[in-house]
């Protein structure tokens, strides 16, 4: 078993060098004969590529793609054409591995592919969301860690002639959000098991929230939204109605939590402030995420009125 493990980036050198320096420890492993790790660099402006360059003796299984600035889709298509492994593991540039990580997604798959007869199947990892940069694998395991997401590239590994057979990527998803979900679509129309593989541990960080973030969010939601849409038209089923939350119940659930709206981010925004300067800004995201589901339900609704759904 030879693995590709393919990361697009766009933005995030500081992290980035983490998750590379935590990938080049890997355990040794009888189930892999190697590993190379392909970087798609996605247009970054913040010296990615040049510093890369420059510390290249850092990284031995590094190879690195760089393409203009078209999203995180087309880089992972551009990284697995340029894969030379029989196995793909994806993950997020932001997120840093322990040291068994591949070799746990390579057993996992192995017994599968031994129990099942044939490589129609994908290992999910766990990952563990953290704003601790300085020590990401300190972070225990919290309930909100867990993730419903059938095929999500934050933690997976794939048979290679397996993910090629479904399309990879559609470019179409130019925004944020969904390309993921929507390749999961078409791999469980072909059958495509998920396996967990809880010990294929994977630390996702991200930066504490602070008041200046707000915007951003909103505009992520929104892009989220559009993207949903093109989801859902091309599964147009039940079950993804649910997963972009585009049903009545959706829309009733966060206009009641949110009295209609009225509890926004304008109004709660005194309370994120005290709570961010307490040191609670988890907690401040986790009551920042009711307007912004709101935001982005009643974004679907006016995209699928727009699009005549």
């Amino acid at each position: 078993m030879f693995i590709s493990v393919v990361i697009p980036t766009y933005n995030r050198l500081p992290i980035l060098e983490k998750c590379l320096l935590a990938l080049e420890n890997q355990n040794e492993s009888k189930i892999f004969d190697s590993f190379e790790v392909i970087v798609v660099d996605d247009g970054s402006t913040d010296g990615t590529v040049s510093w890369l360059d420059k510390n290249s003796e850092l990284f031995p299984h590094l190879r690195l793609i760089t393409q203009e600035h078209r999203g995180p889709g087309i880089g992972r298509n551009n990284g697995v054409k340029h894969a030379q492994g029989n196995v793909i593991v994806f993950i997020d540039s932001d997120l840093v591995v322990t040291s068994s990580f591949l070799e746990n997604h390579s057993l996992t798959l192995q017994k599968a592919w031994e129990r099942k007869g044939n490589r129609l199947c994908f290992t999910y990892g766990a990952v563990i969301n953290t704003s601790n940069f300085e020590n990401p694998t300190s972070e225990p395991h919290k309930l909100s860690d867990i993730s419903w997401a059938y095929f999500a590239t934050g933690n997976v590994a794939i048979d290679k002639n397996t993910l090629e057979s479904s399309g990879l990527f559609d470019p179409a998803f130019r925004l944020y959000g969904w390309e993921d979900l929507e390749l999961g679509e078409r791999l469980r129309n072909m059958g495509t098991e998920l396996i967990k593989c809880p010990m294929a541990v994977g630390y996702h960080w991200h930066p504490a929230l602070n008041i200046h973030q707000i915007a951003s969010l909103i505009r992520v939601e929104r892009e989220r939204a559009k993207m949903a849409i093109i989801f859902y038209r091309k599964h147009p089923t039940t079950r993804v109605r649910f997963i972009i939350q585009y049903t009545l119940f959706h829309r009733l659930l966060w206009e009641t939590l949110t009295l209609g709206g009225i509890l926004n981010e304008v109004r709660l925004r005194p309370i994120l402030k005290v709570l961010i300067y307490m040191g609670f800004s988890g907690l401040a995201k986790e009551i920042l995420r009711f307007p912004l589901n709101l935001i982005f339900v009643r974004q679907v609704f006016r995209e699928a009125k727009l699009n005549r759904f």
